[in-house]
């Protein structure tokens, strides 16, 4: 697997817990006119500190934001998990991700600054299946791997055998039918 989602690290680390199984995403300015796109069925999840903010996330989570920001990096970045994309949904109305609170760990007034932002007034759900490989895969960091986008692909191929899901499957039908109901038509 080469195919990589950015994402903050502290999101990264909040899927491979199983405190959350979705993504919210407008999309990086590198993806140009067209905006963002879901990819890949399969990808994994490659965690940045490219515009991470230790305010963007709700005060449960600054505690292990702070943790994760003081560990150095030396020019690598580590892969522990993959994502299974489960269902995609594009949200139009503020009301749509209001409607998603406690399900991720963002506060509100990220995700009404992202749906904002741009002509476009969305931003994309998408939910996940997590599997966490048994021991993190160490990439050295390229270039090419920076700016603000959403897509990459490794140099390297990263294999996703031996990897278990984040969560059991009861937990993770639990979550999966809450974020379904949070978004099924009014």
């Amino acid at each position: 697997m080469r195919a990589a989602f950015k994402e903050w690290r502290i999101v990264v680390e909040a899927l491979n817990c199983g405190q959350q199984i979705l993504i919210l995403r407008k999309g990086g300015i590198s993806e140009g006119r067209g905006g963002f796109k879901v990819a890949h069925p399969e990808f994994l999840l490659f965690p940045t500190m490219f515009h991470q903010q230790r305010d963007g996330v709700i005060p449960e989570w600054q505690a292990r934001f702070d943790q994760l920001a003081g560990t150095p990096d030396n020019g690598h970045f580590q892969i522990q998990s993959y994502a299974r994309l489960i269902e995609w949904h594009e949200l139009r109305r503020p009301a749509d991700f209001k409607r998603l609170a406690g399900q991720h760990i963002w506060r509100e007034e990220v995700i009404s600054a992202r749906f904002d932002w741009g002509k476009e007034k969305q931003i994309f759900a998408l939910a996940l299946r997590v599997f966490r490989f048994p021991r993190p895969v160490t990439l050295p960091m390229r270039p090419e791997y920076g700016g603000c986008k959403s897509w990459i692909d490794l140099q390297d191929e990263v294999d996703g055998n031996g990897a278990s899901p984040a969560l059991p499957d009861h937990q993770f039908s639990l979550k999966l039918r809450a974020f379904r109901e949070a978004l099924a038509n009014d």
